[in-house]
């Protein structure tokens, strides 16, 4: 059991999953889906998809717990689409015009469209969980339903939280827990809830890998911010001046406007311009900002880490659980 063996049958299984839009008529839709997935057009291929993180944890929990993973396979489908239903639809409330290198889907087919692919998206991992019925029982599928279905209201809750985030000047940073933990962890605390319950997992044994995924992604997405404002451009493929130029409200901006100094003052004034940011990212830095987010990350991480050593995964897939919060938790990407 490995990566390499994984990945190819998380492909097969979300390529199953779509064909249920490859019909004479919607055949055009099918290519949208399949062109978000990153399997068609131009730049096609593994940096396309993605790294496919939530299948991979969906299937290495229930593994850990003794399941066979080829039977959770329909579930980490559903993960996966939730996931890339949510990118869809962030793309067109965020006005991004690339996602991965690409243009995204509402640039090559316009709003209305994309946010069709975003609903079908939705649809279909709601369909692929109850593809599991085919080797668990019925209050199996019907408990990793309705953890999936709490969980889409939650990346709709912080979302919200995200959005109206842009209007506000009186966020703490406890504002922004709150947001982070619906749009980011809840998904990541789904993925391994859901496989440590197809794994057969005792209820203490579900608590540990809920609350893993549940801190794994809080600092994954700490982390993620750090990157947007002192990444290696590079090396994360994604420019260093975004964040800062798009006004985001993340952690370490947070931070540093509640120092309220030099620069909350200059964060005040309006927009900042691209040729301010390498300056004002060391200034952010110097009054805290940095260090205040490599903190939580630095504590988030050790939480992730206790809760996953309580889950006591085992076998192949246990070692391959850690390895691969190792490398989530140490990326420069």
């Amino acid at each position: 059991m490995d990566f390499d063996t994984l990945l190819p049958h998380i492909e097969l299984e979300l390529q199953k999953q779509i064909s249920r839009l490859d019909q004479p008529r919607t055949k055009r839709f099918h290519d949208m889906v399949a062109y978000h997935m990153g399997w068609t057009g131009e730049g096609a291929g593994p940096e396309a998809t993605g790294k496919r993180i939530r299948p991979l944890l969906v299937l290495l929990c229930a593994a850990a717990c003794g399941a066979n993973w080829q039977f959770a396979l329909p579930a980490a489908a559903a993960l996966e689409l939730v996931h890339n239903f949510s990118l869809v639809h962030d793309d067109i409330q965020d006005n991004s015009p690339k996602r991965r290198g690409r243009d995204t889907v509402w640039v090559k087919w316009g709003a209305p469209m994309a946010i069709n692919v975003g609903d079908a998206l939705f649809v279909m991992s709601n369909q692929a969980i109850l593809d599991l019925k085919g080797n668990f029982p019925a209050e199996v599928v019907l408990k990793a339903a309705e953890i999936l279905h709490d969980t889409c209201l939650d990346l709709t809750r912080g979302q919200f939280l995200d959005m109206s985030f842009e209007e506000r000047t009186d966020l703490t940073t406890d504002d922004y827990w709150h947001m982070i933990s619906g749009k980011t962890a809840a998904l990541l605390s789904a993925c391994c809830h859901i496989g440590a319950i197809l794994g057969g997992a005792d209820e203490e044994k579900q608590t540990a890998y809920k609350s893993f995924g549940q801190f794994l992604g809080l600092a994954f997405q700490v982390q993620d911010d750090i990157l947007g404002i002192w990444g290696d451009e590079t090396i994360t493929g994604k420019s260093a001046t975004s964040d800062l130029v798009e006004g985001k409200k993340s952690l370490p901006v947070l931070a540093g406007l509640s120092v309220n100094g030099k620069f909350a003052a200059r964060w005040r004034q309006g927009p900042i311009e691209p040729h301010e940011v390498e300056d004002l990212a060391r200034l952010l830095a110097s009054e805290g900002g940095y260090e205040t987010a490599h903190e939580a990350s630095r504590q988030m991480t050790e939480l992730a880490m206790l809760n996953l050593r309580e889950a006591d995964p085992q076998g192949e897939a246990g070692d391959l659980l850690f390895g691969l919060v190792e490398r989530l938790l140490k990326r420069k990407q």
